[in-house]
């Protein structure tokens, strides 16, 4: 049989997912193999240094910088709480002291008699990673992280922004081709994922951030919008650290683009459960998808478990969407695919795909605008 291979989103509606979680530096790992843990769980931690701070202290107290250690009230290693006197003049017959607190509290790290200035080191920072997927713990990374592992409900997006966030699935949406708007946003959806259909408006996202949704997704979004709501033009970029609040994963693309049927269906059956999601996205040097993961109750049967089918692989009868104009967007199945390669308008050759479109049109198109719905 033919086959091809292309880039692809999951939907799956069961396969077996693994997740590493890892400290930034090294720190302790708070579990152990075997351990069943949930998403909030936090299963390592550390301590980040602070911020270094530089204080040209001597000119602030106008000393030469070869006299500011005879004006120091702390030395090197000296524990300071923000407001504490780091050093004060002598003054003119014990009057007109001069004194300089400390802007930040933490330590201080090192006094120059060169350059006068003095380094304080900020308060060490608390960094807690979690397990981010309701599962087993299935490897330990000594002094890193974990490994966990479970059997989820994976849909992957196309684009989204923000980090990882968790919630209640609220489905607000009758259709995969209903708008989120506004309107659909209520105070019950506090810390909830919100899934609508079709666009989601820009005065829905801007509601969301306010009533303190944890996430939204939904088909498409306007562009303007998105930028609206940013302040800036994202254009080819890593996203995943916005802060918003409110993470947002968009499906299919940007535009008026209906939620794939099967991806709307599979968020609707799982309303009113656990989800966790990330809106990280990366298209260059190493693709990473926004996704949204929700760890089944029951584990899954290996019959039933997603298996078997190389991932990227591209058959007769394979659902995809359309990644290039003119028919942008559009959802299909694989009906054909010619081993020849096929001289298209732009007088090129290249090998194609022919595929039915969901609204009956026969299309042939090139393999490389399209793309693969796994699942």
């Amino acid at each position: 049989m033919a086959q091809a291979y292309t880039p692809g989103l999951m939907v799956s509606r069961g396969c077996r997912w693994r997740c590493r979680r890892l400290l930034p530096i090294a720190g302790d790992v708070l579990v152990q193999v075997g351990a069943h843990v949930k998403a909030r769980d936090v299963v390592a931690r550390t301590m980040m240094p602070g911020d270094a701070l530089p204080v040209n202290l001597a000119r602030k107290l106008g000393v030469s910088p070869s006299e500011l250690s005879r004006s120091m009230l702390q030395t090197i290693g000296s524990v300071i709480r923000a407001g504490d006197p780091l050093a004060r003049t002598k003054g003119l017959f014990g009057f007109f002291r001069t004194e300089f607190p400390s802007p930040i509290g933490g330590t201080v790290e090192a006094i120059s008699k060169v350059t006068g200035q003095v380094i304080l080191r900020g308060d060490p920072i608390a960094v807690q990673v979690a397990a981010y997927l309701a599962g087993t713990v299935v490897e330990i990374i000594p002094r890193e992280g974990v490994v966990v592992e479970a059997d989820v409900a994976l849909i992957q997006g196309i684009f989204g922004i923000g980090g990882e966030a968790f919630g209640k699935i609220c489905l607000v949406a009758a259709s995969p081709d209903e708008d989120l708007t506004e309107d659909a946003i209520r105070p019950e959806h506090r810390g909830g994922i919100v899934v609508g259909g079709r666009r989601v408006a820009g005065n829905a996202v801007r509601k969301a951030i306010e009533t303190g949704v944890a996430a939204i997704v939904a088909g498409g979004i306007d562009d303007h919008d998105l930028r609206e709501i940013l302040g800036y033009d994202l254009g080819v970029a890593v996203t995943g650290t916005e802060k918003l609040g409110t993470t947002i994963i968009v499906t299919e693309g940007f535009g008026e683009i209906a939620m794939a049927r099967r991806t709307f269906e599979l968020l609707a059956s799982h309303a009113g459960r656990e989800a966790s999601v990330n809106g990280a996205t990366q298209i260059r040097a190493g693709v990473m998808r926004p996704e949204i993961v929700i760890a089944l109750e029951e584990p899954l049967s290996t019959s039933s478990r997603d298996s078997g089918r190389v991932a990227g692989s591209l058959n007769v009868g394979s659902p995809i969407r359309i990644i290039r104009e003119p028919h942008f967007g559009a959802l299909g199945s694989v009906t054909r695919l010619p081993h020849e390669q096929v001289l298209l308008e732009s007088e090129s050759l290249a090998r194609v795909v022919e595929a039915k479109l969901a609204n009956g049109m026969n299309v042939i198109v090139p393999r490389a605008n399209v793309e693969l719905i796994e699942g």
